[in-house]
């Protein structure tokens, strides 16, 4: 048995992140197996499973965004805590997050279970698809504890230096929902047929068993879990260090989902061929991201074990390695991307017009696939750092602050090639803007200007009082 260690704060900055990267790229790939695979068997039964399933997608995105967001705040002053070799505090700090992801899933599967009519009526269900919604629903919602505690897990494994383990326990959990998904679906043996009903179930108990083994080796390998966290002054302490991370988190997470929404909306005033066009062509774009995706997923662990250790040379070298990294592989996308532009779309519609507006699509936003992930890795930096409102502030200025308004005035002109270059240039800035002001941020701690860091109490109380403001 073994303590979590620093495992970010040595070696090579390049090496460490690539090889890290490519332990977590299967499991970056695996992340989507289960949304693919419940749709594809689901797809079998008819046209109405399948929609139910759809109705269900953006309602379990924005659930998993406060997740995600949680997560993200258990496992930041984790790494903080093992960047300062002590393991003791981290281990109290994983416990208590893992406690609020615990409750915080229950409390929302409770009043998601009694509100299911309600908030999807809102999306436009009808009563022939509801009672299929209700069928999938109100399994997910009892078995949500599974997936908030099998993702924020995960993060915290990858927070304690094994992303191997992260990666081969979520390759794990989506492999068996692979097998499960079949057997309850269509029924094998003594188990009966469950239609949509066994999708939900078989997704529950993959997600249980990937949370069950993670937590073992949380707990006996690592030595991430005390019984020390019950006592409530500890416990509130600590929540109130992962609540000021969390929070600006999940705001920052949800931009993402309500801002497709929104330019959804807009690109409906296009017509039906339009937004056809741009959800192919944005599920495609999900290719270009996945590696950067694998290489991101270090990132805000890796900067913040490295901030909790005032290693900030090793900060600035990870931002430059990281940036560039980003820069050159997304550009080498962006060159196939525009390269095939005209064959890819045929292998998603038939419709000429369609094709059309997919190939446009890949032509002018491809070229700012770099700064789009520039400007993510952006975020994390000001997390990984201590400064997570100014990763909040980053999305808020690059959804609400461009993509919205450039997208309206191209609306306005009944443009839809304008619409692509507002969504380019939205890209563009926004990634300048959080390439320039992570720049900023990391030569003020190699000249000792940035003070925030020392208002940091790394006491046993757990209290932090550093301020989140975007310098």
């Amino acid at each position: 048995m073994k303590n979590s260690k620093a495992v970010y704060t040595n070696g090579s900055i390049g090496g460490t992140m690539l090889k890290t990267a490519l332990a977590m790229l299967p499991g970056t790939i695996a992340l989507s197996g289960y949304n693919i695979a419940d749709t594809y068997f689901v797809a079998k039964l008819g046209t109405l499973p399948l929609a139910a399933m759809g109705f269900t997608f953006p309602v379990i995105m924005l659930i998993g965004c406060v997740f995600m967001g949680l997560a993200m705040g258990a496992m930041t002053p984790l790494a903080h805590a093992l960047g300062r070799k002590n393991h003791k505090k981290g281990a109290k700090l994983c416990s208590a997050g893992l406690l609020l992801i615990c409750i915080v899933s229950i409390l929302s599967g409770i009043i998601g279970y009694f509100t299911i009519d309600p908030v999807f009526r809102q999306f436009g269900a009808g009563s022939d698809v509801m009672i299929l919604i209700h069928e999938f629903m109100e399994i997910w919602y009892l078995g949500s504890i599974t997936a908030a505690l099998s993702m924020a897990a995960n993060d915290v494994l990858v927070a304690s230096g094994s992303p191997k383990s992260a990666s081969a326990m979520t390759v794990a959990g989506m492999l068996l929902n692979i097998i499960l998904d079949p057997i309850f679906i269509f029924g094998w043996g003594f188990i009966p047929a469950m239609g949509i009903k066994g999708a939900a179930l078989a997704t529950v108990i993959s997600q249980m068993l990937s949370a069950l083994l993670i937590m073992s080796l949380l707990h006996y390998k690592f030595r991430l879990l005390t019984l020390a966290i019950f006592d409530w002054r500890l416990l509130r302490n600590s929540w109130g260090v992962i609540i000021r991370i969390a929070v600006p988190s999940i705001i920052g997470i949800l931009l993402m989902p309500i801002g497709n929404a929104i330019m959804t909306r807009i690109i409906a005033e296009f017509g039906a061929e339009a937004v056809a066009a741009c959800a192919a062509a944005g599920r495609m774009e999900i290719i270009a991201f996945v590696v950067p995706m694998a290489l991101g997923k270090t990132l805000v662990p890796m900067v913040a074990q490295n901030y909790g250790a005032r290693l900030y040379e090793r900060i600035n070298e990870c931002r430059r390695f990281s940036m560039r990294f980003a820069g050159i592989f997304c550009f080498i996308m962006t060159l196939l991307f525009v390269a095939f532009s005209k064959w890819l779309p045929a292998f998603f519609s038939n419709d000429p017009n369609v094709c059309s507006i997919m190939t446009q699509y890949l032509i002018v936003i491809s070229w700012g696939f770099g700064m789009m992930e520039i400007h993510r890795y952006s975020g994390f930096f000001y997390t990984g750092c201590n400064k997570p409102s100014g990763a909040a502030w980053l999305n808020i200025y690059r959804i609400a602050g461009l993509l919205i308004p450039f997208s309206l005035t191209a609306m306005y002109f009944h443009s839809m090639t304008g619409l692509f270059v507002a969504r380019l240039a939205s890209d563009l800035i926004a990634g300048a803007t959080g390439m320039l002001l992570v720049r900023r941020m990391t030569k003020k701690f190699l000249e000792g200007k940035d003070k925030t860091d020392e208002k940091v109490k790394f006491d046993p109380e757990l209290v932090s009082t550093q301020s989140t403001e975007i310098p």
